[in-house]
């Protein structure tokens, strides 16, 4: 079966979809604090933060397939490279994952430079 092409419109939005499944999906009740899959599975010793690498690498190679200029490409992997630091420290690193959201500011970054550069079919 051949692949339809997606736009740039459609990826955007499963970027921010995944995102947002990756950092803010729940909520503790009576705190407004959000968290997702990302924080949830961090929990796990030695191989949570690892295994949510994957799908925050997967946007980077979205970004990268979506034409995204090099800086940007840095700036998210420096926020990808941070969360899976910073996030394997134990408690630290599940405190820093509540707040930091790496996930979600890599969208966000996308996000704006699709805005700027037009929403066109890739």
């Amino acid at each position: 079966m051949a692949k339809l092409p997606v736009s740039r419109a459609d990826e955007k939005a499963r970027i921010e979809r995944l995102a947002r499944w990756l950092d803010a999906r729940f909520v503790i009740p009576g705190t407004g604090i959000r968290f997702g899959l990302d924080s949830l599975i961090g929990l796990v010793p030695g191989v949570g933060d690892l295994a949510m690498f994957a799908p925050a690498v997967w946007i980077i190679a979205r970004a990268v397939a979506l034409g995204a200029p090099a800086h940007l490409i840095v700036r998210m992997a420096i926020n990808t490279g941070l969360d899976l630091v910073i996030g394997a420290i134990p408690v630290l690193g599940d405190l820093f994952d509540l707040g930091f959201k790496a996930n979600l500011r890599n969208a966000r970054l996308l996000s704006r430079w699709l805005d700027r550069t037009g929403d066109g079919q890739t």
